[in-house]
């Protein structure tokens, strides 16, 4: 392809123009990329929520130097009055909520099933599939009553196909938000909001980071790319599937994970 051709790929779109939007788990990786993103694509204003309030903090004073107005919310997402809070802040400081990104996750240490305790099994299920509920229980009344509103889930391609032993909690967890989200989708679509997931796979963020992935070179040789994502690749799929460009994808699981489902 020509120099000219692909001059444009990269050009900021502003998908999220004048859009409220809302990200949970926003302050590093997958959520903080993407909450740049939806500023430098013309987010009205962003919600950033997250219980670290230093990163959430760091983020929104990064998505106001954007020139985007930034609020950092200290929410812990499996407790519903806390996402309760979260969602009547939007509501009473700009009126709706266009966009969510239920991206908060948890993902145990690499451990056999046996190994693992049910205070893990309580954490992973907790982050990865109750938060999910909560926040649409409380996103999607707001969004019906203005009859739009897009949402996406942060899956994973565990949650379609297990890569790798040692991770059965989170690859369970991650099933059922799919499955979840897929039901959300079919109940919201007629009510014209749309739900749907990104499924990345081996994306370098400190979550991966934590979980013990091993030799990062060994993983990446084995996929088609032969290298890992980047936390900045996923959030160009969350932001076009929450853009009006994606006005006619329901309830689609969209892997961003270097060919690995298709390998």
């Amino acid at each position: 392809m020509s120099e000219a051709a692909t001059s444009g790929l990269n050009t900021v779109a502003n998908r999220m123009k004048r859009k409220i939007c809302l990200v949970t788990g926003g302050g590093s990786g997958i959520g903080r990329a993407t909450a740049l993103r939806m500023a430098a694509e013309g987010a009205a204003a962003i919600l950033i929520a997250g219980r670290r309030e230093a990163e959430i903090e760091s983020a929104a004073a990064e998505c106001r130097e954007l020139g985007v107005e930034a609020l950092a919310v200290r929410t812990d997402v499996t407790k519903e009055d806390e996402v309760e809070g979260l969602v009547r802040i939007a509501v009473e400081r700009y009126g709706r909520l266009d966009a969510a990104f239920n991206n908060a996750g948890f993902q145990e240490r690499r451990a056999g099933i046996e190994e693992q305790r049910s205070a893990v099994y309580d954490e992973v299920f907790d982050t990865n599939v109750r938060s999910v509920f909560l926040c649409l229980r409380h996103q999607l009344p707001v969004m019906f009553a203005r009859g739009a509103g897009r949402i996406v889930i942060n899956a994973s391609v565990s949650g379609v196909r297990n890569p790798n032993a040692g991770l059965s909690l989170y690859s369970a967890s991650k099933a059922a938000a799919i499955s979840l989200m897929r039901s959300a989708a079919m109940e919201a679509a007629p009510r014209g909001v749309t739900i749907n997931a990104v499924a990345p796979g081996r994306v370098v963020t400190d979550m991966m980071l934590r979980s013990g992935v091993g030799d990062m070179s060994a993983v990446a040789a084995g996929l088609p790319l032969r290298r890992m994502g980047q936390p900045d690749e996923v959030a160009e799929a969350v932001v076009w599937l929450l853009s009006d460009s994606a006005s006619y994808v329901v309830g689609h699981v969209l892997a961003a994970d270097g060919g690995f489902l298709a390998s």
